[in-house]
């Protein structure tokens, strides 16, 4: 309607002064509601290709979407494991921060493998300290029979000397069985040193072996305890929470309701503009926004980011081939938006359906000397006629709250 009013000014308008005062006709005489086609033929066809000109480089220069929301995130609130809920902390519409807890499922059984873990590892702590004084018994009897040994040889080693002095003072009975007693005196010996080496690697190996495994099931019992207990991974909003204790819970079947995080982690909107407006939104690009649960308010925006695929063209590997026939709708292409001052869209819920006008800039290359003559005209006349388009966007904006409650039935 504006493309027209303001289309008609330029053409019909001055063909309609032109058959008035010039060729002296008048509207109910020669300009009639049947001669009028014919009488302002030139204005109605120039204005004709002139709206559909002007409409069409409005809106390839400043694209407009009405598929435009504010974007948020939500948290499955989910334990680990299954089990009934002992204690529930919190209800619907409470505020948590990140580490409060949220509930507690029942955890006998994991409070009695805890229990067994740490009593396990008590014992092992036990036996460790009855392996240390082996070790002190096991030394005690090395040296026992070290010093046992020495003596047997200091026997023989004298009677061996004496036997040689005078042959008829030590018998070779007695020579003999003094080497059997050094011989089992040695055995002695060598089976003590051997369970030494038994009982400090018992201690030094096998139960410090022990020892980590126990430490390592008392750590497992331990995370399976901690599991029982829900906390808030974030600052947020319980929603959708309706846990009793008694209720049993499932991680996979039944979740426990929904945390709507800060909305200061995702502040910004999605927009999904037509394809063909992939060549004109480009990061850093003016825009403007309007919304339902706001009505009557502008809100500045920036382009900050444009995804560079296609959301409708997707696919993921499957047992079917893909079938692009089967894709009738084309996908839009979509575009991340930040309020240009801060806290600009702090009164817009999250979730809520909006409008958004982007907007052509060429002031900045306009600024340059690379552009000059015909091309300078033409941008300036890029970026003046996005006012109209602007126009259109705060007539929507008037116009949402009689759309919603008068014209949509509510």
């Amino acid at each position: 309607m504006f493309e027209i009013i303001l289309c008609s000014m330029v053409t019909i308008f001055p063909d309609f002064l032109f058959r008035r005062y010039a060729q002296g006709k008048r509207i109910g005489e020669e300009i009639t509601i049947f001669s009028v086609w014919y009488e302002l033929r030139w204005g109605i066809s120039a204005c004709a290709i002139l709206t559909i000109s002007l409409i069409t480089t409005i809106f390839y220069f400043h694209p407009s979407t009405s598929n435009v929301t504010l974007a948020f995130r939500t948290v499955t609130i989910l334990p680990e494991t299954s089990g009934k809920v002992a204690h529930v902390s919190v209800t619907s519409g409470d505020w948590v921060e990140a580490g409060d807890e949220i509930f507690r499922l029942d955890d006998s059984r994991q409070q009695a493998a805890f229990e067994t873990a740490r009593t396990k590892l008590g014992e092992i702590d036990a036996t460790i300290i009855m392996a240390e004084a082996s070790v002190m018994v096991a030394v005690a009897q090395v040296e026992n029979a070290r010093a046992s040994l020495n003596l047997a040889e200091l026997e023989l080693a004298r009677s061996m000397e004496l036997r040689e002095r005078n042959s008829g003072v030590v018998s070779g009975q007695e020579i003999d069985r003094q080497s059997a007693v050094v011989a089992s005196r040695s055995a002695s010996m060598k089976a003590a040193q051997a369970s030494q080496k038994e009982v400090e690697a018992r201690l030094n190996a096998q139960l410090p072996a022990q020892r980590a495994s126990a430490e390592a099931a008392l750590h497992q019992a331990e995370v399976e305890l901690s599991l029982t207990v829900v906390y808030a991974g974030t600052d947020g909003t319980i929603q959708q929470f309706a846990l009793r204790k008694g209720d049993y819970i499932n991680p996979i079947l039944r979740p426990a309701g929904i945390l709507v995080p800060d909305r200061h982690v995702m502040d910004f909107v999605q927009a999904g503009f037509d394809q063909i407006s992939a060549q004109v939104i480009k990061p850093g690009m003016i825009a403007e926004i309007t919304c339902i649960s706001n009505p009557f308010t502008i809100i500045p925006m920036v382009v900050t980011r444009v995804q560079s695929v296609i959301a409708a063209g997707a696919a993921r590997p499957s047992d079917q081939l893909i079938d692009l026939a089967d894709r009738a709708r084309p996908g839009t292409l979509t575009v991340v938006m930040e309020p240009l001052y801060e806290g600009g869209i702090d009164d817009v819920p999250q979730g809520s359906k909006c409008i958004a006008n982007a907007y052509t800039s060429n002031h900045e290359l306009l600024a340059t000397d690379e552009v000059s003559g015909g091309n300078a005209l033409l941008l300036h006349a890029i970026d003046t006629v996005g006012i109209v388009h602007a126009l259109i966007l705060r007539a929507q904006a008037l116009l949402l709250p009689v759309k919603t409650l008068v014209l949509g039935g509510h």
